[in-house]
Parts: C-alpha cells; sequence; structure tokens
C-alpha cells in the first residue's frame, strides 16, 4: 500500500509510471482472480485504491497549477 505522502514525494513522472504499471496489475490480477484463485482476496481493493490515490494526487497538481497560471494571468491583467 502507498501513502499519500510517498506519492506526493514522487515527480508527476513517476506518479504516471506508478498509474501505468498499477493498471497493469489490475488487469492481471481480475484477470487471475476469473480463472484461478488469488493468494489473497484483499489485494485486488488495496491496489484499486492505491491507483485511486495516485491519480487524485495527479489530479490536484494539475489544478493547482491550472489555478496558480490563471492567477499569474489576472495579475498580470490588472
Amino acid at each position: 500500500m502507498m501513502s499519500a505522502g510517498t506519492i506526493r514525494e514522487m515527480t508527476d513522472e513517476e506518479i504516471r509510471e506508478e498509474i501505468r504499471q498499477a493498471e497493469e496489475e489490475l488487469f492481471r490480477l481480475r484477470f487471475r482472480k476469473a480463472y484461478q484463485d488469488l493468494e489473497s482476496s484483499a489485494v485486488l481493493p488495496e491496489r484499486r485504491r492505491d491507483l485511486a490515490r495516485l491519480k487524485t494526487i495527479l489530479r490536484e497538481r494539475k489544478l493547482a497549477a491550472s489555478e496558480s497560471s490563471f492567477a499569474a494571468l489576472e495579475s498580470s491583467n490588472e
């Protein structure tokens, strides 16, 4: 499980790579669940939460960047 603090220390590119890996792993886990038993049923929801956490923090950064650029644009127009 990844903590939000750990994710916030990553760069945007590292987060995107983690998202890609998490999506691939989720696909493999779902496939394995459908055709055979998983060693732990808690892995799937835990990995889904990690993926959501990664996407949320990346989205927060995008919104913060757009807000700061909007504020800079407004201040230059005054």
